[in-house]
């Protein structure tokens, strides 16, 4: 392995594996060369002896299998084996840093995830009786009631499964408001550059027309040009804040006042809350309707294996209009679930419904323990560490890597670089390639779109200065060895259990059926 540590690169140790000799097997050490499943077992076999069934008429009628299914027979040890040895190539927060930029993958406590899995909580049912989920109510009720104070907002919808859900809910409360009160004409939503990409998604699917707002040269939003675009079809802004260049809106509160002036509302992106929860509430910057991603903020990074949870939090303005179901606690203590979508006295505003039920009871679950463990001067202290650590990471690295907001003051989550100084022929993808080769998960490339080879690194509160160091050290090395010309960057990932695919034609032209190769070629 390459002899890399903070005091630079060791060029003289490239050669090193070259000189370890091949194996039969392919695989190398506890490093385990895994075949497709297809490969292990074979169609004609099956892993465990079953007596013969008796033929009997079927039921299926056209619907009959045809012919074999095509599975491999494979015993439990071959499949056990098999899944054990592909987890092992998995990269995974539980075995290093995770620099994701603009994803908050963080760590996520052992209790938590104790907690889930009380039967109370992951045996549940969404049918069963209200009086029979009282518990499970109580949480989504206490961990709704958190949320509208860290954010200093009015109300919460619950049910919105993950992010870009909860912008289309907040965007659908904008909506109904604004037909409530007769301006349904407003058909133009104002998105920055530096906004998150799924906004203006989320704008057009909900039938608004989108319109770009540009950048400053220091990476936040032209104030003034948003202003002079404001008018009467203009429905509202999507804003992310901190935004995706790492850097917070300095003039959210002046652009929500101008923003309401002109009768529009503000959403806000709250997938970066993780550097601003306890310190700053988003209602006092005069925004509507912010989601929440549970399983970035609050621990379960990126979804947890299934549905993510993205609550949003409303204004006063939009509570009415949220959607079905919430919780009621009543005085006796009680948690009801209104949930009828008929207009009624309960909530006669309501868009109707985002989802089938109410939510992801293990993102709550999670999301609460976390919350009451952290305390509310423990989540401020997450958000200072958050944006220490992403500070440490742009100052150790601006003189190595093009850092082109650095002079626009301190970032926020993350820090932000791009390819900008790079000799000719060296791009950010093989920057990223070679990380894999150091043991990281390579951090967000090519997004912002707004910077040229964008490198977007977030390193959590969770890391400890000697896992950034260690970090630091690897990326730093790698841009050094780019800058020397050394050509083996690009055939990087050397040591991962793949070498480089070409993923615009896996992506373009996947191949989604295994098929037998034929004996003639197998031979060869």
């Amino acid at each position: 392995m390459n002899a890399i540590n903070q005091s630079g690169w060791k060029p003289e140790m490239n050669t090193a594996e070259g000189a370890a000799p091949a194996t039969s097997t392919g695989n190398r050490a506890l490093m385990l060369e895994e075949a497709l499943i297809f490969e292990i077992g074979t169609t004609e076999t099956t892993g465990v002896d079953l007596p013969e069934t008796p033929k009997g008429a079927s039921r299926l009628g056209s619907l009959a299998r045809a012919k074999p299914i095509g599975l491999p027979g494979l015993s439990e040890p071959e499949t056990v084996r098999h899944y054990t040895r592909l987890s092992r190539q998995n990269y995974a927060i539980d075995l290093g840093l995770f620099p994701l930029g603009s994803c908050t993958m963080k760590h996520n406590p052992r209790l938590n995830e104790r907690m889930a899995r009380l039967p109370g909580f992951a045996d549940i049912h969404p049918l069963q009786p209200v009086d029979t989920v009282q518990g499970a109510l109580g949480v989504i009720n206490e961990l709704a009631v958190w949320l509208i104070e860290l954010t200093g907002m009015h109300g919460v919808a619950m049910s919105p499964k993950a992010g870009a859900h909860g912008e289309l809910c907040g965007i659908l409360c904008i909506k109904a408001a604004l037909e409530a009160r007769g301006e349904g004409h407003r058909k133009v939503v104002l998105v920055p550059e530096s906004a998150h990409g799924t906004n203006p998604a989320t704008a057009a699917f909900a039938g608004f027309t989108v319109e770009n707002i540009p950048a400053t040269a220091e990476g936040r939003v032209d104030t003034e040009a948003l202003k002079a675009r404001l008018g009467p079809d203009v429905a509202g802004v999507m804003i992310t804040n901190p935004n995706t260049c790492g850097l917070f809106e300095r003039d959210l509160k002046i652009i929500s006042d101008a923003v309401h002036e002109a009768g529009g509302y503000v959403y806000c992106d709250g997938a970066n809350f993780n550097a601003i929860v306890g310190r700053v509430r988003p209602g006092d910057l005069g925004v509507d309707a912010m989601h929440i991603n549970l399983h970035k903020t609050f621990s379960t990074p990126h979804g947890g294996g299934g549905p993510g949870s993205g609550p949003v939090v409303l204004s006063e303005a939009l509570a009415p209009f949220g959607p079905l179901p919430f919780t009621a606690r009543h005085a006796d203590g009680h948690i009801q679930l209104v949930e009828e979508e008929t207009v009624g006295e309960d909530h006669p505003h309501s868009f109707g419904r985002m989802t089938a039920f109410h939510g992801q009871m293990g993102m709550f679950t999670r999301a609460l323990t976390y919350i009451l463990s952290h305390g509310a001067d423990g989540l401020a202290q997450v958000a200072g560490d958050a944006v220490l650590n992403a500070n440490y990471v742009l100052r150790r690295l601006e003189g190595v890597l093009d850092a082109p907001f650095a002079k626009s003051g301190h970032c926020m989550h993350e820090a932000l670089f791009s390819d900008d100084g790079l000799p000719a022929g060296f791009s950010t993808l093989d920057i990223a390639k070679g990380l894999i080769d150091e043991g990281f998960h390579p951090m967000t490339v090519y997004f912002p779109l707004v910077v040229h080879g964008a490198m977007l690194v977030e390193p959590t509160e969770t890391e400890s200065k000697a896992a950034l160091d260690q970090f630091i050290g690897a990326l730093g090395s790698i841009a050094e060895r780019a800058k020397a010309g050394d050509a083996s960057l690009k055939a990087a990932p050397h040591y991962a259990p793949r070498r480089r695919l070409d993923e615009t034609l896996a992506a373009r032209k996947p191949v989604l059926v295994w098929k037998e190769a034929p004996l003639a070629a197998a031979a060869e």
